[in-house]
């Protein structure tokens, strides 16, 4: 270990710099003690650099827990036999869970306290939770490390004990409907050596003695590399779906829920880059795919075909070009889908009605509280129900719940997020700016502010995504208050990648087109300056996971057109992650970003990877994030960029970094720690944007 000339000796990118791996390589060996003491050098420096604004972070903190309701009771729902609901104490990280039986209010008791399991660990979250079909047994995996590898365990309700029944699995579980006095089945997935979930399980459970159940049987082993099996269940709860999917194919199977112990039947064989999701009545499925257009149509099948060598699937909705069918889902009455506007960015629900001859007699959209406005259908676990439960919220507005009888047409209020403290929605605005990208695209930004600032530019801050086809619906976020409270604006760059305008959208961000991601980002950044949204000088970049990788980019390329850049468990080294098939997730990602095996690929990703055209040039201030247990953006991705841009610096911004040693991707566990960090980042944002001194203001 020697330092490195041109750069303060102090700093651990000096001081741990070997002359013989200029790329950092070394910091891959996870079991090196040097590894360790170089994050917690780095650790160190952030520490002391951000000492100054610690109370800052206090007072934000502080103010964020004042604006929030802290004791938080969830709306109840009602299944067969019982209706349950959890509750969160003003105190507590995590709930309990709650049941009484119908009709029965005054019989209520925990079941569930996920407190108590949380309190044995540094680290807990938990995967999933599933109740058996008689509602008296619960199963649910949980992560006490951050590695997202689960341990399935099962307890007898509401008092028994539980029991530990497999470790090292995925999240996800299904039950059959097979469920006896003494017997049940339940359908899990495993891992692969790279923790790609290759294979689906049915564990036949002894109800009677648990741990004496009988060892899981393999139902379908996924064998292509670059395929993740799931599990399901139609709401008919007439079949179970293993799904097996990559980044842009699909291929399903069905087993009758009442009896999995059937072989598998595949419904349509894969076809590359054809996507399809299924979904049942009795006497038809339904299937929602892109086979004859990339905006996707709906057909069905009459359930009497199944089997068949031909199926004759019947078009129900056909492909259009200004709107992209997204979801689908089926009730004894008919469906509810999903539609995106592509000309609005904007997804509407869409309602079909069906008689008993599969004729449509009514279609009609919901309709929405303003645009642009995120509304979806929350779970409804009764097949036949007539009330649905809407989710709504904004940039504005935050998070409500309505109830909608689908007989009377009413909606009713069931719940709403409240806010506390000076500012309130209603004082906030919400704009929707179209940027001129490089070749000409209309890129959507959205922007919120306080209203009685609007007519000026403001420090912003740029959030950015882009890819996968994930879309950034309008959230509502408590905790951004207290940027825009202090005077800040909040602004999504809806890049090409993502899925703000349909699959076209996201298609044209991704592969070959993945140019396309950093021409619009830096596009919204001018269209902000150019409407008089933001203040030139005082614009700070925010990227997590890909998104790390968009503004990576960016500020590689433009590193003057920002103030700052936080990134948060940031996908950085990406032609050396792609070009190594033994991590997890690599090969699932070649449909995203390409296999560099192709030299086309690898020069491709190696112009635009950030770790690979960091260069001597005054960066912005940076705040780096990693997670140590981190298996989807390894440790040593935020590290090694971490050191090369420290090394390339030429201004004098601080280049920082943080590594959480007992989290994984999604970050620290627990609310007050999570709110913690957030409120950490936030005062970077804001020393950043020169609003670090300046107090919450009151709104009149």
């Amino acid at each position: 270990m020697k330092a490195q000339q041109g750069i303060p000796s102090g700093l651990p990118a000096a001081r741990y710099y070997r002359a013989n791996d200029p790329q950092w390589h070394w910091l891959e060996e996870r079991d090196d003690p040097e590894v360790s003491a170089f994050l917690e050098a780095a650790n160190q420096q952030q520490a002391d650099w951000f000492a100054p604004l610690a109370p800052l972070e206090e007072a934000l903190y502080q103010s964020h827990l004042a604006r929030r309701e802290l004791a938080v009771t969830s709306l109840k729902t009602t299944l067969d036999h019982f209706t349950f609901w959890n509750e969160t104490g003003a105190e507590d990280d995590y709930p309990c869970w709650w049941r009484h039986p119908n009709h029965q209010p005054e019989q209520h008791e925990c079941f569930f306290d996920v407190r108590a399991r949380a309190a044995e660990h540094d680290f807990y979250d938990m995967g999933d939770m599933a109740l058996s079909p008689d509602e008296q047994w619960l199963a649910w995996t949980e992560d006490t490390q951050g590695d997202e590898r689960f341990t399935l365990w099962l307890k007898a309700l509401p008092s028994g004990t539980p029991v530990q029944l497999l470790s090292d699995i995925g999240a996800g579980l299904c039950w059959a409907e097979d469920q006896t006095a003494t017997t049940a089945t339940l359908l899990f997935t495993r891992f692969d050596d790279t923790q790609r979930p290759d294979s689906v399980w049915r564990f036949s459970l002894s109800l009677t003695e648990p741990s004496a159940s009988k060892e899981p049987v393999l139902v379908l082993r996924e064998e292509d590399p670059e395929f993740w099996l799931g599990i399901g269940k139609t709401r008919s709860r007439s079949w179970l779906l293993l799904e097996s999917g990559s980044k842009d194919t699909s291929e399903i199977y069905l087993l009758p829920a009442h009896s999995p112990d059937s072989a598998p039947l595949c419904i349509q064989q894969r076809q590359a880059g054809v996507e399809y999701h299924i979904d049942h009545r009795p006497g038809s499925f339904y299937r929602l795919h892109n086979q004859t257009g990339a905006h996707f149509q709906l057909d069905f099948l009459p359930e009497s075909q199944l089997g068949q060598p031909q199926l004759n699937w019947q078009s129900l909705i056909a492909h259009r070009e200004d709107a992209t069918l997204e979801g689908v889902d089926a009730f004894s009455w008919g469906l509810m889908l999903a539609e995106r506007d592509h000309a609005q960015a904007q997804v509407r629900l869409r309602r079909l009605l069906f008689n008993a001859h599969h004729s449509c007699t009514l279609d009609e959209y919901l309709a929405l509280p303003e645009q642009p406005c995120s509304q979806m259908l929350e779970d409804a676990p009764h097949f036949d129900t007539q009330v649905l439960r809407l989710r709504e919220e904004s940039f504005t507005q935050p998070p409500s719940w309505y109830s909608l009888d689908l007989t009377s047409g009413e909606r009713t209020l069931l719940k709403r997020v409240p806010v506390y403290g000076n500012l309130q929605p209603e004082q906030l605005i919400s704009r929707r700016l179209w940027a001129n990208s490089r070749d000409g695209e209309q890129v959507p930004v959205s922007v919120v502010m306080r209203a009685d600032l609007a007519d000026q530019p403001l420090p912003t801050l740029l959030y950015g995504y882009g890819a996968y086809g994930d879309a950034l619906d309008p959230w509502f976020s408590i905790a951004r208050l207290e940027l825009l409270e202090r005077g800040a604006a909040f602004a999504v760059a809806h890049v090409r990648g993502g899925g703000e305008r349909g699959e076209p959208w996201y298609l044209n961000g991704k592969m070959a087109h993945k140019e396309n991601s950093f021409d619009d980002f830096l596009a919204a950044r001018e269209a902000l300056v150019e409407e008089g949204v933001s203040d030139a000088q005082r614009i700070a970049a925010y990227g997590a996971s890909a998104g790390g990788l968009l503004v990576g980019t960016c500020i590689n390329r433009a590193p003057e057109k920002f103030c700052a850049a936080l990134l948060d468990v940031p996908f950085l080294d990406v032609l050396r992650t792609m070009q190594n098939p033994e991590l997890p997730l690599t090969t699932a990602e070649y449909s995203e970003w390409g296999n560099p095996e192709d030299p086309e690929v690898a020069e491709r990703i190696g112009a635009y990877s950030p770790i690979d055209n960091i260069k001597a040039q005054a960066y912005p201030a940076l705040w780096i994030e990693g997670s140590w247990f981190d298996t989807r953006v390894s440790y040593w991705e935020p590290a090694k960029f971490y050191a090369q841009v420290a090394q390339q610096q030429q201004g004098s911004a601080p280049i920082l970094m943080r590594t959480d040693m007992s989290s994984g991707h999604g970050g620290a566990s627990g609310r007050f720690k999570a709110w913690r960090d957030t409120a950490r980042q936030d005062a970077f944002i804001l020393w950043a944007l020169g609003l670090h001194s300046q107090a919450s203001l009151t709104s009149e």
